[in-house]
C-alpha cells in the first residue's frame, strides 16, 4: 500500500486514459493544479501533492538557501524521493501513460526528476522553471514531449536561464515546444492552451 507523505489529492484514471502528476509553486499546496490538471483532459487521473519542505511556512518540494540558490544535497534527496513516489503510482497503473507538469519550484522539482528518472514521464510540462546549473547529458530522453513556458521579463526565472533549458532538452533529443511571453512570473492563458495541447495531442 502506497504510503502518501505529500498529502496528495488523487483521481484514478479511466481504463487507458492518461495519469497527470501537477506540482504546484512556492506557497501553493495539493489545491493548487487538481482542478486544472483533470481539466486538460477528460478521464485522466490526476497525483497532485503537496511540497514537504516549508519556507517560512510556504510549502516547497526542496529547500533553497535564497532566490535563485539550490541546497543541491537537499534537491537531490528529494528528487530521488519523489522519483520513487511518482514510480509508485506508475507501478499502480500499468496500462496509464503518465504526464507531468509543475509551475515555478514545481517545474524544477519535476524538471530535476525526469532527469534522474527519465524513464517515468512520457510528456512533461515546465512552467516557469528555473535549473541554475548545467545537467549531464541524459540520452533517454530522447523522444520524450516537453513543454517549456515562461516570460521574458520574468525576474524569478531569467530568460537567459530558460533558454538554456530549452536547448538543452532538445539536445537530448527530445521534442520540446515553448511558449513564451514578454512578462513575468505570471502564467498567461496561452501557457495553458500550450499545456492543453501537450497532454491531449495524440
Amino acid at each position: 500500500m502506497l504510503t502518501d507523505t505529500y498529502h496528495a489529492l488523487t483521481k484514478s484514471p479511466e481504463p487507458g486514459a492518461p495519469l497527470i502528476f501537477a506540482f504546484h509553486g512556492t506557497g501553493g499546496d495539493e489545491t493548487q493544479f487538481f482542478d486544472l490538471a483533470g481539466q486538460l483532459l477528460s478521464g485522466a487521473g490526476v497525483v497532485s501533492p503537496r511540497g514537504d519542505v516549508s519556507e517560512r511556512g510556504a510549502a516547497r518540494f526542496f529547500r533553497r538557501t535564497g532566490e535563485g540558490v539550490y541546497d543541491m544535497a537537499d534537491l537531490a534527496r528529494r528528487t530521488e524521493a519523489m522519483a520513487e513516489y511518482v514510480a509508485e503510482h506508475k507501478a499502480r497503473h500499468p496500462e496509464s501513460p503518465v504526464y507531468g507538469f509543475g509551475y515555478s519550484n514545481g517545474a524544477n522539482i519535476l524538471a530535476s526528476v525526469s532527469m534522474a528518472r527519465p524513464d517515468l514521464f512520457d510528456r512533461i510540462g515546465l512552467l516557469h522553471p528555473l535549473i541554475p546549473w548545467t545537467p549531464e547529458p541524459v540520452p533517454a530522453l530522447a523522444g520524450r514531449r516537453v513543454l517549456i513556458t515562461a516570460g521574458q521579463r520574468d525576474p524569478i526565472c531569467p530568460w537567459p536561464a530558460t533558454r538554456a533549458l530549452v536547448d538543452w532538452y532538445a539536445d537530448q533529443c527530445a521534442e520540446v515546444a515553448t511558449e513564451i511571453h514578454d512578462g513575468g512570473h505570471e502564467l498567461r492563458q496561452p501557457e495553458l492552451l500550450a499545456l492543453q495541447t501537450l497532454v491531449s495531442a495524440p
